[in-house]
């Protein structure tokens, strides 16, 4: 079930699939950078606006500066000329101009203006402020040539740069007799003071907004390379929660109830094999995609519009892209955000078609190990560790006269047993295993019946227990002392009989007792056997390598002539002798292998052609020095199923045998075809034959027909042993066919692959006793099944009768031993 933190995340399709989604990473950068450069421009155009705009004030306020003192100028300097020409022309014949210009001049001297009079020559005469101008010229105080001084009398105020080399603003008026010009000089320093404080003004203030614009734009770049790593944080964290819902194969998914839209995320369409779109899903589109069997979608929206649930867990099966079932758990909670109207549902679904499939593995093994064991005859129960009930079958339950509805697995021995009869008598019997994890008792029941009880401690700590019903034994042996009573109240006059029989049957039990442990005896020394050979094997093997292989030195002469020729054969004859005694220790090795079960077959496909060819390579030598034509007659295509060398060693036995017992200028002949789910492969030859009476002893360890051992060939007698133990390990089928003078056919059956599963379930099937497996018959008895040679007409090789025929099916390697009582 979705977390309620989840739950109050945004529910709209970026909350699915936009916020789990990877952008294109160049687009991004390069959506980055025209962000920044246009932030770059944007800033640059601001600070040039504004420097602009400082500047163009600073000008405007200026010209209005210079413009505005040239005026005033003007006005004071028509007030001064109006008062001197008045003071002149009061004064009379000899004026001063001094005293009314020092009454006059300090209401127009303000804020460094000066005021010069000169006589008529232009020399100055007066000057305010005072100021040292003895013999100088107006000209040479404005700098100018003279006759600028006149021109700019009746310009008005006029700009010009003093002999100094300061600026100033001059007004020059004409005075009457005997004085010739007034100037008045105002300074532009003295009027740009005022400008200076606005232009500082300005440009403090340009700066201040120059300085927050680069503050801004910085702050800007350290919080887009913060947000760019926050990007590269979220972008990580989003592809390694893409990667865990991906390999988890969960997907997110948010179900829009009011619009009947569904949004998936991408690794919800990747656990469909879906292609990852960037589009809702409709309600109708996904209920095409789900399994009719299973959930309802509009059930469910039903459900949660109608508040009766706040949350969903609900499997179902869906379609994936290739057309197949997959299982899904979807668990979800109901979501409301004020950004957008209706309910949503939001959460998880999960592909569970493993433990799907698991489950119904399970299940499918749990009700076929329960029929299995409700089929046995016996009745079975099972114990854990603290002694609760894990199964049992019907036959359990019969015999202690429980009710199935009384008994659930997970009840504790106690209560089970309060429910049970009670048996009526409990004799324990000492165990043959000696371990005190194991035990055997009889217990009689209520209606009369015995039952034998085996337990078993099993590796967990619990205990398995199979009781067998042992009640027609118990009458037996009950019917036989009531025998034995009545025999004995019949013949109470004859003591002597009766003593006579109580020795016979001490005698008897003595023998049986003396029987029993010879016969664990025998075993144990038969096994002995097996082990010493096989040690035995391995240890000739080493001496006898050396052997073989310095004989084989001597031959080849590796270290110069040996002499005599004579050498040479005793060498050949100490080479041939030692790998026919490696050979028998081979056999005695694989025999006491199959006897004590160590040998395992890796079954695959075996193609018959090429097993026959490995088969004849250490057989073609003996057959050319006899000249025996070894014919072969299969198809290279054929096969069947079995352990490779364990069918070359099987067709290495029979071609051996028939070319050891073929006459020189005999034949031999092998054929093999396919019959239905069988592959028969058949040896042939024209040799001596074997006798009626052997037959039935061949392929047990260490026998011979009576005619080898005449002959004098030599022979371990363990090659068609071992042949039959390997072909019973295949669950398949030797015959073998012969006539004393004519010859022999051995034929061997192997299972195709695509029948080897319905040879073990024939093979699981209960089968006759031992000594029923391998019979002996003759060519006119043989009974009619479908796997027999019925006539000469079956013969692959023509019609010859080969008179006596064995018949052998699974016998087992140790069909001898297993056979004892």
């Amino acid at each position: 079930m979705a977390r309620p933190s989840a739950a109050k995340a945004l529910s709209h399709a970026e909350t699915v699939w936009g916020s789990y989604s990877f952008p294109d990473r160049n687009e991004a950068q390069l959506s980055g950078l025209w962000l920044t450069r246009l932030a770059l421009a944007a800033c640059a155009v601001c600070i040039v606006a504004l420097g602009e705009f400082a500047v163009a004030l600073s000008v405007s306020v200026h010209d209005r500066l210079v413009i505005d003192a040239s005026a005033d100028l003007e006005i004071f300097s028509k007030a001064i000329w109006r008062d001197l020409r008045d003071a002149i022309e009061t004064a009379g014949a000899t004026p001063s101009v001094k005293e009314p210009l020092a009454h006059i001049a300090p209401r127009h001297a303000a804020r460094g203006r000066r005021i010069i009079v000169t006589n008529e020559q232009g020399r100055v005469t007066a000057v305010w402020p005072q100021a040292a101008h003895a013999n100088v010229t107006l000209a040479e105080i404005l700098g100018q040539d003279p006759a600028v001084a006149d021109f700019a009398e009746g310009a008005g105020a006029a700009r010009v740069t003093l002999a100094d080399g300061t600026g100033a603003i001059v007004v020059v008026r004409k005075l009457p007799t005997p004085y010739g010009q007034v100037a008045l000089i105002h300074p532009l320093d003295s009027v740009l003071e005022e400008w200076r404080a606005v232009a500082w003004r300005y440009a403090l203030t340009f700066a201040g907004a120059t300085i927050v614009l680069l503050i801004i734009l910085a702050a800007y770049f350290r919080q887009s390379r913060r947000r760019e790593e926050a990007e590269k944080v979220n972008s990580h964290i989003r592809r390694r929660l893409e990667t865990a819902l991906s390999r988890g194969r969960c997907g997110l998914w948010d179900w829009d109830i009011a619009h009947g839209r569904i949004y998936w995320s991408d690794s919800m369409h990747e656990i469909l094999g879906r292609k990852a779109e960037r589009r809702c899903l409709a309600i109708c589109e996904l209920n095409e995609m789900l399994h009719p069997e299973d959930a309802n979608l509009a059930h469910i929206a039903e459900m949660v519009a109608s508040s009766k649930t706040n949350h969903v867990d609900v499997e179902f099966r869906i379609r994936n892209a290739a057309g197949n079932w997959i299982w899904l758990r979807a668990r979800a909670e109901l979501v409301e955000d004020d950004r957008e109207p209706g309910k949503h549902l939001v959460g998880i679904a999960v592909d569970i078609s493993e433990e799907k499939a698991l489950a119904a593995t399970t299940a499918t093994a749990n009700m076929r190990l329960r029929d299995a064991i409700d089929a046995i005859s016996e009745a079975f129960v099972l114990w854990d560790a603290q002694n609760r009930l894990v199964t049992c079958n019907s036959k359990f339950l019969e015999l202690h006269g429980l009710s199935s509805a009384l008994v659930n697995p997970g009840d504790s021995y106690k209560r089970v047993m309060a429910f049970a009869t009670a048996p009526l008598a409990h004799t324990e019997i000492s165990s043959e295993i000696g371990s005190r994890d194991a035990r055997t008792y009889e217990v009689r029941l209520v209606d009369g019946r015995w039952l034998q009880i085996n337990e078993r401690r099993t590796k967990d700590g619990g205990y398995v227990s199979v009781g067998a019903d042992i009640s027609a034994l118990k009458r037996h042996e009950e019917s036989l002392l009531l025998s034995e009573r009545r025999l004995t109240a019949s013949v109470a006059d004859l003591m002597k009989s009766r003593q006579k029989l109580e020795i016979q049957a001490q005698q008897l039990a003595t023998l049986a007792e003396q029987y029993h442990f010879q016969k664990s005896e025998a075993e144990a020394a038969y096994l002995a056997k097996s082990e010493f050979l096989a040690n035995m094997s391995h240890e000739l093997r080493t001496p006898l390598n050396a052997i073989i292989g310095f004989s084989e030195m001597m031959q080849e002469q590796v270290f110069g002539e040996l002499g005599s020729p004579k050498y040479l054969e005793y060498c050949r004859d100490i080479n041939k002798s030692g790998a026919y005694l490696s050979e028998i220790l081979s056999d005695i090795l694989d025999m006491s292998r199959l006897e004590t079960g160590r040998m395992s077959l890796d079954e695959r496909e075996v193609n018959v052609a090429k097993a026959v060819d490995e088969a004849l390579q250490g057989r073609r030598t003996g057959a050319l020095e006899k000249n025996i034509e070894i014919s072969c007659n299969l198809s290279t295509a054929l096969a069947c199923s079995g352990d490779h060398d364990a069918i070359v060693k099987i067709l290495g036995v029979l071609l051996s045998n028939s070319v050891k017992f073929t006459p020189d200028g005999g034949k031999v002949r092998v054929l093999a075809r396919r019959i239905g789910q069988w592959v028969n492969i058949y040896v042939e030859d024209n040799g001596q034959g074997v006798e009626p009476e052997a037959l039935g002893r061949l392929g047990k360890p260490f026998e011979q027909s009576r005619a080898v051992i005449e002959n004098g060939m030599k022979g371990s007698g363990l090659g068609l042993a071992i042949a039959k133990a390997l072909m019973d390990l295949h669950r398949g089928s030797l015959r073998l066919r012969s006539r004393v003078g004519v010859g022999t056919i051995v034929l061997v059956r192997f299972a195709v692959k695509d029948a080897k599963a319905a040879s073990l379930r024939e093979a699981s099937r209960p089968r006759e006793s031992v000594a029923g497996k391998v019979r002996t018959a003759t060519a006119t008895n043989l009974p009619m099944r479908p796997y027999h040679m019925r006539s000469d007409r079956d013969s692959p090789f023509g019609g010859r009768n080969l008179g006596s025929e064995i018949v052998t099916r699974n016998p087992g390697a140790l069909s001898s031993m297993l056979s004892a009582p």
